[in-house]
């Protein structure tokens, strides 16, 4: 069963609800006879291959919303599900307001070309094409003058940081470069959606954590809603304001990062969070006590990380005191907490 916290206010773009991907000859027929009903067993004895089992979820207006798991845990198949590249077997799935189970193929595709942006780990650069047309090639599919989609490619190139290579060939230019590219490609059309299916995992490790820093840099800029498919929970943590944990096509867990870490459903979910540091996680909130009569020194953000505030928490008084976003102080930060979240403890243990 799935543990889902509450869904963060703001507009739903992206609303799957029993989703299921069953492989096989007899799936359609399977799915029509018993619907989302259909177990373990059942599956077993038509043969069928299930990448995807009653998955539901909600992607709101500007949020980092990531899907991770291990290889073979359905996080691509619904990405692809998502983007109407896969046909579900069961259940409905609505994208901008487009259910995309009765939507005509004219509407999928104007919901590719205007509404989703997309990146792959394969950057898929067309290799005769310059960096600027390689950029500029959605908009050459919509019709666009050589003039106008030449102007917006050199925006988006500026953009990602690759001025000045805009007539490279892709072939010249490094894996992070290209990845740029990709990601350049897929914002020329200001897409409402941004899906991306771990578009960092084919580049060394320096720069990977290079493109996670512009992803966000970019992030804070144009403010998208994202869906982004990762199997490595550090570069989640990283990234994302929610996560989706899937195994076996089944979503186990939903849940802020810190969620996650503080409060895993099971030992599948606590296996992947065991060995990332709390202090980076782990907010004061979560941490602090009580307000106290003895509380002296300046406040400290109950929003912050204990990570970025442990060097003042621990050379201050025994407690600071925590304010919210107002400035009030609603509560006491004491060594003792830090400590514990510093050595990877539960602070309420």
């Amino acid at each position: 069963m799935t543990q889902e916290t509450e869904t963060p206010s703001g507009d739903v773009l992206i609303s799957c609800r029993s989703v299921w991907k069953l492989y096989g000859a007899k799936a359609d027929d399977v799915a029509a006879k018993h619907g989302q009903n259909i177990s373990d067993e059942i599956i077993a004895e038509n043969g069928l291959i299930p990448a995807a089992r009653d998955v539901s979820f909600d992607v709101r207006k500007g949020e980092i919303f990531v899907i991770m798991g291990l290889s073979g845990s359905g996080k691509s198949t619904i990405l692809r599900c998502m983007t109407g590249l896969i046909e579900p077997t069961m259940g409905q799935l609505l994208v901008s307001g487009t259910d995309l189970g009765t939507a005509t193929r004219q509407q999928l595709i104007d919901l590719r070309r205007k509404v989703m942006g997309m990146v792959f780990q394969d950057f898929a650069l067309l290799p005769h094409l310059t960096v600027l047309d390689n950029v500029a090639f959605p908009l050459k599919v919509q019709g666009k003058s050589r003039a106008d989609r030449h102007a917006k490619a050199r925006e988006m190139v500026e953009l990602v940081g690759l001025e000045g290579r805009e007539a490279y060939l892709p072939h010249e230019l490094s894996g992070g470069q290209q990845q740029r590219v990709g990601i350049a490609r897929s914002l020329t059309t200001e897409p409402e959606i941004w899906f991306l299916d771990e578009p960092f995992s084919a580049l060394d490790p320096l720069i990977r954590a290079e493109m996670q820093d512009e992803f966000l840099r970019l992030q804070n800029l144009l403010q998208k809603s994202i869906v982004f498919v990762t199997h490595d929970f550090d570069e989640a943590i990283r990234l994302a304001d929610r996560i989706a944990i899937m195994a076996d096509g089944r979503v186990v867990q939903i849940g802020t990062p810190e969620e996650l870490i503080t409060n895993p459903a099971d030992e599948y979910v606590a296996k992947f969070t065991e060995k990332v540091p709390r202090s980076k996680v782990v907010t004061v909130r979560s941490v602090m006590g009580p307000v106290r009569p003895d509380l002296s020194g300046a406040p400290i953000n109950a929003g912050a990380l204990v990570g970025d505030v442990a060097e003042q928490a621990m050379s201050g008084p025994d407690a600071l005191p925590v304010a919210g976003k107002d400035g009030t102080i609603i509560g006491a930060l004491d060594r003792a907490a830090v400590t514990a979240v510093l050595l990877n403890r539960d602070a309420s243990a």
